[in-house]
């Protein structure tokens, strides 16, 4: 078969400058993660979100070693137009004692049509006679060999040192060598490779430095975290003169995880002042970092560094109150710079700072009545001593807030009386089912309905009684549900806190419940949920 011609010049990528590159490789190494497989729909996802923030380089996989990657490299050629990144294949040098020219591999990388290829190639002489079961010498021919071959066909070639590192303690010499060997055969980037992910930032400068000096060629970085210093050493080999960072999204990988894309270009871009991304694309990062996550199915880490929904949320009232005269007192960047928002959280920590930054953050005026602020802060303390928390429950917070404010809690309909049966069955089978009886409108309302638990049917039931009075009801969801058993009494004895998440299919919230028992706390979540929903919805309070 002729080998598929280059589905882009291999030039540098579009509109970004080919001194400085931004390598992705969430399609290969970080499916490696543990919990993640990637369909070619989703490795198709993935690749428009990664051009779109701008990457410079998106490696799809390892073509001809994987049908996966091989039908993705096929189709991407056809349904992706890249605006910004090139497509790399990944492959391994030839095989020992053969010929890159009639290497079945290294035809399927060149029947790949991608313009860039990435060579992984051994550097450690262990690996060379252990693993390759060959010669030192024949190791450096199979790399000669096969980067010549590659760039006589016209594509742009980098080649991965697998286990640099630790190839250069045991043999310096041999590993620069291998450096030596594919620069001069035409590889336009040689990436020193923390494979086992064990060294720490001062050693990488060191060893990036020397080997820079030693053999001349252009060096790169690939980095796992499994000392956790994965962007730190991949920033510590750009500050030695590696120009080329090899990362994933969110840090996705093998073990532990490799150095993360998004730290390590939000640090370039803003504090190097190095200009790695297209212009306005840094305000894109959260959105694509919790993009890349949906499709993987893995929570976003709320902790994340910069995209994180922790990354500037402040809880401590001393942080609050200098936050008020200055953001930047305790902010090490403006937060919109990466896409992200400033939260305040309400907790017992808070002072009257807090409630007045997290007022104005939820559109509530407190007019700075310190008196009321006072009080608010009381009732939250009171309240979280209770069992409530408010961090991950703004809309109870929102609807405490506006009853303070206002003097009188908003509501929808008032509560006569509930209940909730579960029922199990001598076939083996269960009823639930949920009895409410509520005044809306004046008007006395009885309703039940059934559901696949207690709190299901109870739901039912409220939207029974009520979608008539509020027909807005019917674009509520109920999306989830956690329920924690809160310290003090032991066992079935516990209190219970309930959080649900609420969605009207254009904005979610969230609602909290504490009660002796989980289906007494989830109907105050619930109550929360349709009271704050409706508020939003423009509907004015029945009573």
């Amino acid at each position: 078969m002729t080998p598929a011609a280059p589905t882009q010049a291999p030039s540098p990528a579009a509109g970004l400058d080919d001194g400085f590159h931004v390598f992705d490789t969430t399609l290969r190494d970080g499916a490696q993660r543990e919990g993640i497989n990637l369909t070619v729909a989703d490795k198709l996802t993935i690749a428009r979100h990664l051009d779109d923030f701008g990457v410079g380089f998106i490696e799809g996989g390892w073509p001809g070693a994987n049908p996966r990657d091989t039908e993705f490299f096929a189709r991407a050629r056809k349904e992706i137009h890249f605006k910004h990144a090139q497509l790399v294949a990944f492959g391994a040098t030839r095989r020992a004692g053969g010929k890159a020219a009639e290497d079945p591999q290294v035809r399927a990388l060149l029947e790949s049509g991608a313009p860039v290829i990435t060579l992984v190639a051994k550097s450690h002489d262990r690996h060379v006679e252990l693993a390759l079961r060959t010669t030192l010498d024949e190791n450096l021919e199979m790399v000669r060999d096969t980067v010549s071959y590659l760039r006589a066909q016209g594509r742009r070639v980098f080649v991965d040192c697998e286990h640099f590192f630790d190839g250069y303690r045991a043999d310096a010499d041999y590993a620069k060598a291998v450096v030596r060997t594919a620069h001069e055969a035409g590889a336009d980037v040689v990436i020193l490779c923390d494979t086992n992910g064990g060294m720490l930032p001062a050693q990488i400068a060191a060893v990036v430095a020397t080997v820079l000096a030693d053999t001349g060629a252009r060096l790169g970085i690939h980095a796992q975290d499994d000392t956790g210093c994965a962007v730190a050493n991949t920033l510590a080999a750009v500050d030695a003169g590696a120009t080329h960072v090899q990362c994933t999204a969110n840090g996705y990988g093998e073990r532990v995880g490799n150095a993360n894309l998004f730290p390590v270009v939000a640090a370039l871009e803003i504090k190097y002042g190095r200009k790695v991304l297209p212009e306005g694309a840094l305000a894109e990062m959260t959105r694509i970092s919790h993009a890349i996550a949906e499709v993987v199915n893995l929570t976003p880490s709320t902790h994340q560094p910069y995209v994180g929904v922790s990354a500037f949320a402040h809880k401590a009232g001393l942080h609050a109150s200098a936050i008020k005269v200055d953001p930047d007192l305790y902010q090490h960047i403006d937060p919109e710079r990466v896409g992200n928002t400033m939260r305040m959280l309400v907790s017992d920590m808070a002072g009257r700072a807090s409630i007045e930054l997290k007022g104005k953050e939820l559109g509530v005026d407190l007019g700075g009545d310190r008196a009321l602020v006072a009080r608010v802060v009381e009732r939250v303390k009171e309240r979280e001593l209770a069992g409530y928390t408010y961090e991950a429950a703004d809309a109870s917070f929102e609807l405490l807030l506006r009853a303070e404010v206002e003097g009188r809690a908003r509501r929808y309909f008032r509560t006569e009386s509930w209940r909730a049966i579960a029922e199990d069955r001598p076939d083996g089978t269960h009823a639930n089912e949920a009895t409410v009886k509520l005044w809306a409108k004046g008007e006395r309302i009885v309703a039940t309905a059934e559901g696949n638990g207690p709190v299901n049917a109870l739901d039912r039931a409220l939207r029974v009684a009520l979608e008539r009075f509020y027909p807005q009801l019917a674009k509520f969801e109920l999306v989830d549900y956690k329920v924690r058993i809160l310290e003090g009494k032991h066992g079935t004895e516990s209190t219970t806190r309930v959080l649900i998440s609420t969605t009207d299919g254009e904005r979610e919230w969230n609602t909290v419940g504490v009660a002796p028992n989980v289906i007494a706390a989830s109907w105050q979540a619930l109550v929360d949920a349709y009271t704050y929903g409706l508020l939003h919805a423009g509907v004015t309070p029945a009573e």
